[in-house]
């Protein structure tokens, strides 16, 4: 039986995330929920739904029982807990939260809830692909560093130098390029390596104090990772992992479209297989199956949610380091 789905936010990534969702057939959307009826109305008929909300609560208790929530990054955390509240699971895009004090009190309602699954929508690290780099770092005889780029001219940039404060650009909103663009290479960066000993970020700051584009250093053992991202430019760099003949170099660290193996800094192996056409598949399978299996899954889903928790720790850890404040922080 299908999960009942609703979403919140109607931009292009909530429409790629339900066609992923009914590709599965594990998920049938159900409800819509908007602050302005007429968009919440559009994106409804693209998917045949009736039911469009613009009050939360209604929404809520309309019978769904997974919501996917893509909104603005501030204020996921009262939706999220909205949700659980109504025993409802939760799938939220990156970031998840402003910040660890709202991290904290969504993990004290999850006590209080143990039948709900809260996810953070990292696609890129459900993919085959990704999981083909995990198992060859795994397999690096020695690890001397990484390099991950991610810059990609945002949509929304042209609003901003026409003098606008686009949500994308907004500390209002707990946004910027780390949040939104950095969140990718950072993820990936501790999925393969965990937590870092310590962490360093050297912003560019818009007229507004939110950041356009940054560098970030994640410093462990005895490497660092260097990573690269902006919403105001397009890079063409690939990603590279170091050994030490050995290199590991990703096309792209947020799509994972393409990784190859150079075993003594020549020799390439091809080891990316041909990605799937949406590449949300793979997460909503995983969600669906650790939803429907809780026992089974247990384990897995606690390593899910330590690993968001972490990157939500690193994120603000490195706003801090570049003296970025959003106004949750002070709430």
């Amino acid at each position: 039986m299908a999960y009942k789905l609703g979403i919140i936010g109607t931009n292009w990534i909530t429409k790629q995330f339900v066609q992923a969702a009914h590709e599965s057939g594990q998920y049938a959307l159900t409800a819509v929920y908007s602050r302005h009826e007429d968009t919440g109305q559009q994106f409804a008929q693209t998917f045949n739904v009736d039911a469009v909300y613009t009050d939360l609560e209604s929404f809520y208790t309309s019978g769904i029982n997974v919501v996917y929530i893509a909104s603005p990054n501030s204020v996921h955390f009262e939706q999220v807990k909205a949700a659980i509240s109504h025993d409802i699971h939760v799938i939220v895009e990156k970031s998840a939260f402003s910040n660890p004090t709202e991290y904290a009190a969504i993990l004290e309602l999850l006590h209080d809830h143990p039948a709900v699954r809260l996810f953070e929508a990292a696609r890129h690290i459900q993919q085959a692909n990704f999981k083909i780099i995990e198992q060859k770092v795994a397999k690096m005889e020695k690890i001397s560093g990484a390099t991950f780029v991610y810059e990609k001219y945002s949509s929304r940039f042209d609003d901003y130098l026409a003098g606008n404060e686009p949500n994308v650009l907004s500390r209002r909103f707990s946004a910027g390029a780390l949040t939104d663009l950095g969140v990718y290479p950072i993820y990936a960066a501790i999925k393969l390596f965990g937590a870092p000993k310590q962490s360093h970020y050297f912003a560019t700051p818009l007229r507004n104090g939110a950041d356009g584009r940054g560098i970030a250093i994640l410093r462990y053992n005895d490497f660092d990772v260097t990573i690269e991202f902006g919403k105001g430019s397009n890079s063409h760099l690939t990603s590279e992992i170091l050994g030490r003949r050995d290199t590991l170099v990703i096309g792209d660290i947020a799509e994972v479209l393409n990784v190859t193996y150079y075993d003594d800094g020549s020799t390439a192996h091809q080891l990316s297989q041909e990605p799937l056409s949406n590449p949300m598949i793979a997460e909503v399978v995983k969600f669906a199956d650790m939803m429907t299996n809780p026992n089974e899954t247990v384990e897995a889903y606690q390593e899910l949610l330590t690993l968001s928790r972490t990157v939500n720790q690193v994120l603000f850890d490195l706003r801090q380091d570049a003296g970025i404040v959003f106004p949750a922080d002070e709430q």
